[in-house]
């Protein structure tokens, strides 16, 4: 099978690219930035291939003869940057989106694996445990990323309508693992944290899988995913308390000691925010992001593990081979 993956240098995109060559099949990589894919990938049939969602037309050409497209390019990490980002979320995450599918189609692609977010599910209606039949909440509609990826998923159920491509919908919750070349917010804070610039631990919780475990979940949908379905690949739930010890654990740094409450690292958060804005430098952490992680929740892959079988590594191991990789390329 010949693979065309968009969104093929970020965390997600690239171990979807080693997914499918470790299986034995035929990548084509898009890159905006194609010197980024240098050591990136294992070693097996890869194609780089240079575009973004911005200019489709550029490398529409280079989607035929491919047998399935795997969307997991998007408008991200730029967003917890200072300013107004939603016209670009949209253009990239909505246009984009609607825009690749049609493309794919034109060029005789048979299916579609579309990587979405856990974001888009809500708080259940009795319980403490979501599945892909609970419907968006507040914070949905509050974060304007999970808004863009809502809107994009609409936007492919009404291409659906005059398309039988099929498009299996994969929903991953917080990602880490190694080939965070961005790197991500999960891959910011493994950063700051072994750079011991972490002022204390935060509440929070979230859903966290291992990237490469989202990915083997892209190819097993492929193979055998029904068409329209949504699938949460989620992992686990675990509290940032249980992720600064495991960092601990694995890596031989101390953990921050201080436990910051919710409205003190909210307002950690406003002036990290307001400080990035003057200086242009990264904020170390946003008010959007803190209150993403108060969401006491949980979500179920049991759909993912029963359907496609998904399966999830310890999140020792996670943080063990992203902090390896991490120090092997000397990111910091």
């Amino acid at each position: 099978m010949r693979v065309f993956v968009t969104g093929a240098t970020g965390l997600l995109g690239s171990n979807i690219v080693n997914a499918f060559l470790t299986a034995g099949h035929a990548v084509q990589a898009l890159a905006r930035t194609p010197a980024k894919t240098a050591g990136l990938y294992a070693s097996g049939d890869v194609t780089v291939v240079q575009g973004d969602l911005g200019a489709i037309g550029a490398f529409a050409g280079q989607l035929a003869g491919c047998d399935l497209l795997v969307h997991a390019a998007a408008y991200f990490r730029e967003y917890y940057a200072p300013g107004d980002h939603w016209d670009l979320l949209y253009r990239t995450n909505v246009v984009g989106t609607r825009d690749i599918l049609s493309a794919a189609a034109g060029q005789g692609i048979a299916k579609v694996v579309y990587n979405g977010t856990s974001g888009l599910i809500g708080p259940p209606a009795s319980g403490n445990v979501s599945d892909e039949s609970t419907p968006p909440g507040r914070r949905t509609h509050q974060n304007l990323y999970f808004r863009s990826k809502l809107l994009a998923e609409e936007a492919i159920t009404e291409w659906s309508r005059e398309h039988p491509t099929p498009v299996m919908h994969i929903l991953p919750g917080w990602m880490f693992g190694p080939g965070d070349t961005g790197p991500t917010g999960s891959g910011r804070m493994v950063l700051d944290f072994l750079a011991r610039k972490l002022p204390g631990i935060p509440p929070g919780r979230a859903s966290v899988v291992d990237a490469r475990d989202v990915a083997g979940a892209v190819v097993r949908a492929a193979e055998r995913g029904r068409s329209g379905e949504r699938y949460i690949v989620a992992g686990r739930a675990a509290t940032l308390k249980e992720i600064m010890a495991t960092l601990e654990r694995v890596s031989g740094v101390p953990a921050p000691r201080l436990h910051l409450p919710y409205l003190a690292m909210l307002g950690f958060a406003y002036v990290s925010q307001f400080a990035s804005r003057v200086t242009g430098a990264p904020a170390l952490v946003t008010p959007e992001a803190i209150r993403t992680l108060q969401e006491d929740y949980d979500m179920n892959s049991a759909k993912a593990a029963r359907e496609l079988g998904v399966t999830f590594r310890p999140l020792e191991e996670t943080l063990r081979d992203e902090i390896a990789w991490f120090r092997q390329r000397q990111v910091n």
